[in-house]
């Protein structure tokens, strides 16, 4: 090896009981809880193709970026899931890892700024559990996303009950797990397992291909996720309408959304931006209302605060429920 490496052993952790966190139990949106109701016309739309989607069989997949469980929307999506409206929830590596410690001491998201400076930022000694729970699964041969619902389930964490992994685990619905290596903070801890966290994670997108395998007439919602939603969609698409090709079926006919705050006001979304319009590069943008569904999909674009759209959405979707 020409290359000098370096030793995580070299770095000390310290307890999660002295970190400073910004966000508590205080955050979540339960059905009962107050909220602003979103005024964006796609909802309602929505809404009623999840409905259409479930009572034809068809997936309702989820891709989410953290800020979505940021914004307190675990116990809504959990609500969905075991009502069999939600059929698959992706998270990126920092969802998995917002969720996990609030199911572990019911708070998250410590300051990057106060902590970055005297280089202790995400090296606390609790969250490093993720990365047992990858051994764990890999040894077992699953998926990442199901090691740590399993490990939270039965390390009968406190606030179990508020986690979307956790729900996963017990309720049988998929929620998967997409890392980058290097990106989270769990991949600074000394107990870190690359090959571990690789193949749980492969087996997750492996997972996730499979549910898109069903996407005929369902939907995808694309919340808050700018690289990891749109990227691995996008392969798992590919493979999915590869192999229906073989069987002779297609994946064409279903809906796709995206959930941001990325002002895509006066833009045609069913057309792709010019190379020199700044939108053109924002994925979610070109892959998921754009290109993954020109030859016989629908898209929608929702701009708002994931606290004001997601109950939105979750409300309307029971509303047509009733109908």
């Amino acid at each position: 090896m020409p290359f000098k490496t370096f030793d995580r052993s070299r770095l000390t952790l310290k307890p999660l009981r002295e970190r400073k966190n910004d966000l508590g139990r205080d955050c979540f949106i339960h059905s009962d809880s107050p909220y602003e109701r979103s005024d964006q016309p796609a909802l309602p739309v929505l809404a009623a193709k999840i409905r259409k989607a479930r009572a034809d069989e068809s997936a309702v997949i989820l891709m989410l970026g953290a800020h979505v469980l940021r914004r307190g929307a675990g116990p809504l999506l959990i609500d969905l899931m075991g009502r069999g409206l939600v059929t698959h929830i992706a998270l990126n590596g920092a969802g998995a890892i917002h969720d996990f410690e609030l199911a572990l001491i019911g708070a998250t998201s410590e300051s990057v700024a106060r902590y970055v400076r005297t280089g202790e930022f995400g090296l606390w000694t609790e969250t490093g559990g993720i990365n047992d729970a990858a051994r764990a699964g890999y040894r077992d041969g699953i998926g990442l996303g199901e090691a740590i619902g399993r490990a939270i389930v039965e390390g009968n964490f406190p606030y179990a009950a508020t986690s979307v992994l956790a729900a996963g685990f017990r309720l049988r619905v998929p929620v998967t797990v997409h890392v980058a290596i290097g990106q989270d903070i769990v991949h600074e801890h000394p107990n870190f397992d690359g090959a571990a966290t690789g193949t749980t994670s492969d087996t997750d997108f492996l997972i996730l291909t499979q549910s898109v395998c069903g996407l005929e007439g369902g939907v995808l919602l694309n919340i808050g996720t700018a690289v990891m939603g749109p990227e691995v969609y996008l392969k798992a698409l590919t493979m999915a309408r590869n192999a229906a090709r073989q069987e002779g079926r297609e994946i064409r006919h279903f809906t796709t959304a995206v959930f941001d705050l990325v002002p895509l006001a006066g833009a045609d979304i069913h057309h792709e931006a010019a190379k020199a319009d700044p939108s053109y590069y924002f994925r979610p943008y070109k892959t998921v209302l754009v290109r993954t569904v020109a030859d016989g999909g629908e898209s929608f674009y929702v701009r708002g605060d994931h606290a004001s759209t997601m109950p939105t959405l979750y409300h309307m979707i029971l509303e047509a429920e009733k109908l």
